[in-house]
């Protein structure tokens, strides 16, 4: 039985970033879910895409991008059926980290400047990415035209997400795989490193050239990533 590939977008993006991604994967055989990632901070959003993990049975390849590895880290916690999780571009925090304590890190993530607040009514904020920088700073390596459809249909992180700590993760307990790009200006690559590094990564790629927006810009790379992680299951 081959296992469910769930794939869990990030911060500043929505599923159809996997859209590449999916079309190789099925290809190959493998059932493949685009999950919602309610993007309100690590606790709620793991909870949520735990409960749709719940829902499959069999084995199962757990990959986030971007924010999206915070998410996974806590989702996958307790559930047998993760055999495997991916990070895409993607945070892999440590139990107490926040995403700052990570982006932070090392230099090299200049991405916060450009983003712009929505207040809302409980007091927090949607956080999105400035239309003008969208391209230059999160998908430089995408045609203006598939950047400019990428912009508007971001989809905000909660101003929540990035003071809330997060819990104990399962990278500690399930194997993982690395993907990052060599040109990342949300997340810095000495970030990536030391992340695949601390969780004894069964493998570590950089694609030369790629920007944070890896899952669009280079599906081929992380599908091939994706499926050897689900061949090792």
């Amino acid at each position: 039985m081959k296992p469910t590939v769930v794939l869990v977008h990030g911060a500043f993006a929505e599923s159809a970033i996997w859209n590449g991604v999916i079309r190789r994967l099925q290809a190959a055989g493998h059932r493949t879910v685009a999950a919602g990632n309610p993007l309100r901070g690590p606790t709620a959003d793991a909870a949520a895409v735990s409960s749709l993990l719940g829902t499959i049975a069999g084995p199962i390849v757990l990959v986030g991008h971007s924010y999206g590895g915070a998410v996974v880290s806590g989702a996958a916690v307790g559930n047998d059926n993760v055999k495997a999780l991916v990070y895409v571009a993607a945070l892999a925090p440590d139990r107490g980290e926040t995403v700052p304590d990570l982006t932070g890190r090392f230099p090299g993530a200049t991405l916060s400047p450009h983003l712009y607040e929505v207040p809302l009514a409980d007091g927090t904020a949607d956080l999105y990415v400035r239309p003008d920088c969208y391209h230059e700073f999160f998908a430089a390596d995408l045609p203006f035209d598939q950047a400019d459809l990428a912009v508007a249909t971001q989809r905000p992180l909660n101003s929540r997400a990035l003071a809330e700590a997060s819990g104990e993760p399962a990278w500690k307990t399930v194997p993982s795989w690395f993907v990052f790009p060599e040109q990342d200006l949300t997340i810095p690559r000495g970030t990536f490193r030391f992340m695949a590094g601390r969780a004894n990564a069964r493998e570590s790629v950089e694609v030369a050239g790629a920007s944070h927006a890896l899952p669009a810009s280079q599906p081929q790379a992380v599908a091939d990533v994706i499926l050897r992680a689900a061949a090792a299951v």
